[in-house]
């Protein structure tokens, strides 16, 4: 008996529209007049480009740094059972999760304007010479993020079974001992894979710091344009250079995913500590 797979014509017409549709677009753009082409390569690699380019990628490590440091601790304050601690941990999430990125940054930049000095004793600082448009642009992205962050680590401590603590309880584990050697390694294989995401989403989110010339890459590109009046070929520059970061940034957590994922089918910690201890009784009887 001959097996003829079955013919899906819908599927093969839905995929001649797309292909002519960006067939058609793609011959729009390319043959447009008003976009000089040969511009693209020239500013590629241009220094003030780089440059720009160094400084997303600071301000996308440093936030995730800040952001995922800051979220661990309140992934434990959001799990503890003191109200007043909980709490406030409810509230920071709360409030940075429901107010816009943009909006945070706008306002660190212009502290000053209600805080214009730090005065601490004898101590006098202008609030201008700390908060600076970097230091404005990083705190914004920082905080953001650690809201997220909180949510994703307390995700991950959830997910790990409760039967784990109590194990590691009868074997006599301090709680930070537990914490540390039993339930955050196990919950990595939770949190991994949304931080991967998080800081693929701040590589583009770090274009929003250009409202206040925080010198990224979105914000060199603007101020090359607005000389040479080279609107779209600067856009498609920096366009590209996302691309290329964010692709990287595809390709490592990929390989780290991958890396997590070997150990999937392992005995969880605590069952091969529990395994070691009998057999050392064994051994000593």
């Amino acid at each position: 008996m001959k097996i003829v797979p079955a013919r899906h014509w819908g599927q093969w017409l839905v995929a001649v529209i797309l292909t002519a549709a960006v067939g058609f677009l793609g011959t729009m753009v390319l043959s447009s007049p008003n976009v000089a082409w040969s511009s693209i390569p020239l500013y590629l690699f241009d220094g003030t480009i780089l440059e720009g380019i160094k400084l997303t990628i600071l301000f996308t490590v440093l936030s995730m740094v800040i952001s995922v440091i800051a979220g661990a601790v309140l992934a434990m304050m959001r799990l503890s059972s003191n109200p007043v601690i909980n709490g406030f941990a409810c509230l920071y999430v709360w409030f940075f999760r429901g107010t816009p990125l943009l909006v945070q940054i706008i306002f660190w930049f212009n502290i000053q304007l209600f805080i214009p000095s730090i005065d601490i004793g004898p101590l006098h600082v202008e609030t201008n010479a700390i908060i600076t448009a970097f230091v404005a642009a990083l705190l914004a992205l920082s905080l953001d993020e650690a809201a997220y962050m909180a949510e994703i680590m307390r995700g991950g401590l959830l997910a790990v079974d409760d039967g784990q603590r109590e194990a590691a309880v009868a074997l006599g584990y301090t709680p930070s001992q537990t914490m540390l050697r039993i339930i955050f390694p196990q919950a990595l294989r939770v949190i991994i894979p949304p931080i991967g995401n998080q800081t693929i989403s701040m590589l583009k989110t770090t274009s929003l710091v250009s409202v206040v010339a925080a010198q990224d890459l979105l914000t060199r590109a603007q101020n090359i344009y607005a000389k040479n009046f080279l609107i779209i070929e600067l856009l498609i520059v920096a366009s590209i250079w996302y691309l290329v970061m964010t692709t990287v940034a595809s390709i490592l957590q990929y390989l780290i995913e991958r890396r997590l994922g070997r150990a999937t089918n392992e005995a969880p910690v605590i069952w091969r500590t529990v395994q070691r201890l009998l057999r050392a009784e064994g051994s000593k009887g």
